[in-house]
C-alpha cells in the first residue's frame, strides 16, 4: 500500500503541493469568499490559517497547476495572475516601536523592488497607497491583499499601555489606504486571534465580512474529525496497526 506524506508544521501551500503532501482539499472555499466582494476577516476556531493565506495567494497567483484535484480546478476557468502584497505579521516579536517599523519597512521595500518607488512617499500609509496603484497600473490587474495575524504587534504590546497605543496608530496609519484604495483592489483578507472590533485599526473597513463565526465556514482550516474518519480513514487505520492500537 502506497504511503502519503503527512505534513508537520508545513503552511506553504506550494511546497505542500510540489513535495507531494496530503492536503485536506479545502479551495472549494475560495469562490464563497469572493462572492462577498467586500474585506473579509476570518478568526479561525482551530490551526491552519497561515496555510489557508498561503493557499488563497497560489491561487491568485493563476498557479492552475498546483490546484490539479481539487475542488478549484474545475470551479475556476480564467486562472489570472493578480499582483497580491501579502502581509505576514507573525514572524517577528513586537516589544518595541522599531520592530514594528523594521517589519513594515522590510515588507514595503521587497514591494518597492518589484513596483517602484516616489520621492514623495515619505510614511508607511504613502508608499503602501503608491505600491497599490502602480502594481494596478503596470499590471492591468487589482490587488489582492492578504494579511496573515494582523493582531500580532498589538497582542504583543498587551501589557505596556503606552507602546500599545504607538504601535495602534501606526498600524491604523499603514493600513489607511486599503479604504481609500477601493477601486484598485480585487480582494482584501485578514486572519487574527483578537476580535476585529476590539483593535480599532480598521474602523474605515465599515463593509467588513467577519465570517469567523458562521457555520458556513466552520470547516474552512484544519482537519475535522469528519475528515479525518473519512479521508485520512487508510492512514489513521495503518497508524493502529503499528500501535497495536483500534
Amino acid at each position: 500500500m502506497a504511503r502519503i506524506t503527512i505534513p508537520y508544521a508545513v503552511a506553504d501551500f506550494i511546497d505542500l503541493r510540489e513535495r507531494g503532501f496530503y492536503y485536506v482539499d479545502k479551495t472549494d472555499y475560495i469562490p464563497k469568499l469572493e462572492d462577498y466582494n467586500a474585506p473579509v476577516f476570518l478568526r479561525p476556531r482551530r490551526f491552519g490559517k497561515s496555510l489557508l493565506i498561503s493557499t488563497l495567494e497560489a491561487y491568485f497567483l493563476g498557479k492552475k497547476e498546483l490546484f490539479e484535484g481539487l475542488a478549484m480546478e474545475k470551479l475556476e476557468k480564467d486562472w489570472i495572475t493578480y499582483p497580491i502584497f501579502h502581509i505576514d505579521l507573525n514572524t517577528e516579536k513586537y516589544d518595541t516601536r522599531e520592530s514594528l517599523d523594521s517589519i513594515l519597512n522590510f515588507t514595503l521595500e521587497k514591494w518597492e523592488q518589484q513596483y517602484g518607488t516616489a520621492p514623495s512617499e515619505t510614511t508607511f500609509a504613502l508608499r503602501f497607497r503608491g505600491l497599490i496603484e502602480r502594481a494596478y497600473e503596470q499590471t492591468g490587474q487589482q490587488v489582492v491583499v492578504l494579511v496573515d495575524e494582523y493582531d500580532a504587534p498589538m497582542l504583543d504590546s498587551n501589557n505596556n499601555h503606552e507602546l500599545q497605543h504607538e504601535i495602534r496608530g501606526i498600524m491604523r496609519d499603514f493600513f489607511s489606504p486599503l479604504k481609500k484604495s477601493g477601486k484598485y483592489l480585487r480582494f482584501l483578507f485578514l486572519t487574527g486571534i483578537s476580535k476585529f472590533s476590539q483593535m480599532s485599526i480598521f474602523s474605515e473597513l465599515n463593509n467588513l465580512q467577519n465570517v469567523s463565526m458562521s457555520d458556513n465556514y466552520s470547516t474552512i482550516c484544519g482537519i475535522t474529525e469528519q475528515e479525518l474518519l473519512t479521508q485520512m480513514k487508510i492512514d489513521v487505520e495503518q497508524m493502529a496497526q503499528a500501535n497495536d492500537e483500534t
